[in-house]
């Protein structure tokens, strides 16, 4: 690893010298609300930094919505996507098991990833939802990023973790000051980080971790997955949001074309096959479906989380439905019953 500092402004002049050769991304406030969009020279000293969450999960920069995959798109542009939090990376740790390992490696996704430098940010403020810490997560990045964003006070601290992340930063030494990993900057930056973790871990005291969670949702009863279920309106938002939910479905067009299309367990006619038969056409049973999966049949078979913490899911839920309450609610009837 490398470390640098700089200032607000020698970032900003990195920034800068980035455009000319990548499509940059960046986290804007549009709305109300903070979501990605890209980054033009009069908008660099607009980009939000060191806040959770985009609105817009990365998934959506390596598996759009919908897209054509029967032809040859061409080589995908030099891309840059910058304010990355944590939780976005450790569901990249899961995207690419599946889509970028052999034996079933995804060229599209592939493609993707290998042209798009990833530059994460550490969270310094916590949102209501925010829950990473409950499953061994960190509000700041440790896998996945090639270059790391802190700051402590006026000063951005700049980490190259990966062999591109450091050339890249190599390139742009002009802007930048090497900082010792022993300096008093790296100590308060490992100071605020634990700090941001603290309070995480406190407001979410009492929510199960993974494991917890997975025997929970494995126990619950079919009557309480009904009423957990009954404000689901199949919407799909919970899955869109996510940022490791994939699933998806191939739609044959004319000329033997095919689109892949972003498709969720909670639609109805997900599991539909041949003569209407569907083992998930009662909304309880798909609702208990995402959750299974997340938990037990994901972790089952792959080293990445089907869940980080991010809180999505919660915020996005037309419904109003809130995972959390609903482990917290199964936990409490544990405890009761075991007592």
């Amino acid at each position: 690893m490398q470390v640098y500092q700089t200032s607000g402004s020698g970032w900003g002049g990195v920034v800068a010298q980035l455009l000319r050769d990548y499509t940059v991304y960046a986290p804007y406030y549009r709305w109300g609300h903070l979501d990605y969009q890209q980054v033009e020279s009069a908008t660099i000293n607009q980009i939000v930094y060191f806040r959770a969450k985009p609105t817009t999960p990365l998934k959506a920069f390596f598996l759009p919505v919908k897209e054509l995959v029967t032809k040859d798109n061409g080589p995908d542009e030099k891309r840059i996507v910058l304010g990355i939090p944590a939780c976005d990376l450790r569901a990249v740790q899961l995207l690419d098991e599946i889509y970028h390992n052999d034996p079933f490696r995804d060229s599209y996704y592939a493609a993707r990833r290998e042209h798009t430098i990833l530059i994460a940010c550490d969270c310094q403020h916590t949102q209501d939802h925010c829950h990473c810490t409950t499953y061994d997560g960190h509000p700041y990045p440790d896998e996945k990023a090639d270059i790391v964003l802190s700051r402590v006070r006026e000063s951005n601290i700049v980490l190259g973790c990966s062999e591109r992340g450091i050339a890249l930063l190599r390139e742009h030494e002009d802007q930048l000051q090497k900082l010792s990993p022993d300096s008093e900057l790296y100590r308060e930056m490992t100071e605020i980080r634990a700090g941001v973790e603290k309070d995480l871990n406190e407001q979410n005291r009492g929510l199960p971790g993974t494991e917890a969670t997975a025997r929970l949702i494995s126990g619950a009863s079919e009557s309480e997955w009904e009423r957990f279920a009954a404000p689901c309106v199949c919407c799909g938002a919970c899955a869109a949001a996510c940022p490791s939910c994939t699933c998806f479905l191939l739609i044959d067009q004319p000329d033997f074309n095919k689109v892949r299309n972003l498709d969720t367990c909670q639609y109805p006619g997900f599991e539909r096959v041949a003569a209407g038969e569907d083992p998930l056409k009662k909304l309880a049973r798909r609702f208990r479906n995402r959750y299974m999966c997340k938990y037990l049949w994901k972790a089952a078979k792959f080293e990445g989380l089907a869940c980080t913490g991010c809180g999505r899911c919660i915020e996005a839920c037309i419904g109003a439905i809130d995972k959390n309450e609903i482990f917290m609610e199964l936990a409490s009837r544990t405890e009761t019953v075991s007592l």
